[in-house]
């Protein structure tokens, strides 16, 4: 009875000791950048050249001042991705990103509807192994006809603050 508690107790400290070893080494791999990022100078400079257009539509068209920005959790759009990779393959497509469009809310008697940022898939139409067209047709990245987008983030405090908040 004692060698076989030994034997398991050496079995337990074993696969721990592996675990522990894998996935340490698995920490320690430098993960790659991504294409597309930019330093805080370069988000301030975009920021603040947004400004102008900023101040026309909250002066000039709804006399009050709009949102700059939408946050979303990372939640929330891991979910939304999971969601959208389904959806498109059950409406015949593959997802291969998601655009981000600029919208507003529709007037209403309290008030002129704010700006929001909201997701909508993209990616190319499947067909079929045997046809002699490209897998990606019309080069892909198309809004999905038919897929449910992303809306409903949290406005900045106060919506028209600036970067950074």
């Amino acid at each position: 009875m004692k060698k076989l508690l030994l034997l398991l107790l050496g079995l337990v400290i074993g696969v721990a000791g592996t675990y522990y070893y894998l996935s340490s080494n698995q920490n320690l791999e430098e993960m790659t950048k991504p294409k597309g990022l930019i330093n805080p100078s370069e988000i301030e400079a975009l920021d603040q050249a947004y400004n102008s257009r900023h101040t026309l539509i909250s002066d000039s068209l709804i006399k009050t001042p709009d949102n700059r920005s939408s946050w979303y959790s990372i939640e929330e759009i891991e979910s939304y991705i999971a969601y959208a990779k389904q959806q498109a393959g059950s409406l015949g497509y593959t997802l291969d990103g998601l655009r981000l469009y600029a919208g507003a809310y529709p007037d209403t008697k309290e008030g002129p509807g704010l700006m929001t940022m909201f997701f909508v898939p993209t990616g190319f139409q499947n067909v079929s192994e045997g046809s002699i067209m490209p897998t990606a047709q019309g080069g892909g990245s198309n809004d999905l006809k038919g897929a449910d987008g992303l809306n409903f983030g949290k406005k900045g405090v106060p919506p028209s603050a600036n970067y950074p908040q």
